[in-house]
């Protein structure tokens, strides 16, 4: 059975951007005969509240989504199991801590002669990568926070060649070192993005994952931990982002015109679901 999810985050209302993300993974799931899943991502203890969750719920059935409410779950509640899955990269030492500070990153990055660079701009330049086995032991000890970056040049290694097959753009080349070392744990919560919806979507039986193209080149960082988990290769379906008359993509930053907004001035939602193209 082909399943789907959409995973919005708490930290923020809700705009046209998620809606049209909400609408598309439904569509492909109901298309298919299937089922869709929705996934609270709260790990951002310092963005996400209560009032932003219950507004999700309210907005998406008001946009006339349904889901199973007994599959409902939030991304706080399974720390432990993220943690299971970090030690699996431990003791393989495929994993390091980082004590970086932003500032020092910075700094590192502005002197070296060729930084090194991916889609996504600067990558980690490997500072604690060097570090000894006792000289992390001895910062770990004397209290220094950090985070937790794959050893991308082993898990490669081990994983050998990759790939994975998006509905639009066909079967994509897996390039490790374009994502360089990424946080898998962060310093105040030991999970993060790429480690969590790698491990959700697994165990949730999710197996065609549709979400923005801006989140293209985060497929590679999570077909390497698939691979390293031993996970399923899901399908993917990266669809256009939604931009305002401008051109502008929606994001919760730039304070976009919220579904709450719409729902409080009487907007129809079947209107609203065929103006964005799900009649």
């Amino acid at each position: 059975m082909t399943t789907t999810r959409f995973a919005p985050s708490p930290s923020g209302l809700l705009h046209l951007g998620h809606a049209f993300s909400a609408l598309f993974a439904q569509a492909q799931a109901k298309a298919l005969g299937g089922r869709f899943l929705l996934r609270i991502e709260d790990i951002d203890i310092t963005r996400c509240r209560p009032e932003f969750e219950d507004g999700i719920f309210e907005d998406l059935a008001w946009l006339g989504l349904e889901w199973d409410p007994k599959l409902v779950f939030r991304q706080s509640d399974c720390l432990a199991r993220y943690d299971q899955f970090l030690h699996l990269l431990e003791e393989s030492d495929l994993i390091y801590p980082c004590f970086c500070t932003r500032k020092e990153i910075q700094e590192e990055v502005a002197n070296a002669p060729r930084a090194p660079h991916g889609p996504d701009g600067v990558l980690y330049p490997g500072i604690c990568k060097q570090l000894s086995p006792e000289e992390r032991q001895e910062k770990i000890e004397a209290g220094r926070p950090h985070a937790l970056r794959i050893h991308m040049d082993r898990a490669a290694k081990l994983t050998g060649p990759l790939s994975f097959h998006d509905q639009e753009l066909g079967r994509i080349a897996v390039l490790p070192q374009s994502c360089g070392d990424i946080v898998l744990a962060r310093k105040d919560i030991r999970t993060s993005y790429h480690l969590s919806v790698t491990i959700d979507d697994a165990l949730s039986q999710v197996n065609l994952i549709t979400r923005g193209e801006d989140l293209l080149h985060a497929t590679h960082v999570h077909r390497v931990l698939q691979a390293l988990f031993g996970f399923p290769e899901p399908r993917y379906f990266h669809h256009p982002l939604l931009t305002d008359e401008n051109g502008k993509r929606f994001a919760k930053r730039d304070k976009a015109l919220t579904l709450k907004a719409l729902r409080e001035a009487g907007t129809d939602p079947s209107a609203l679901r065929a103006r964005l193209g799900f009649s």
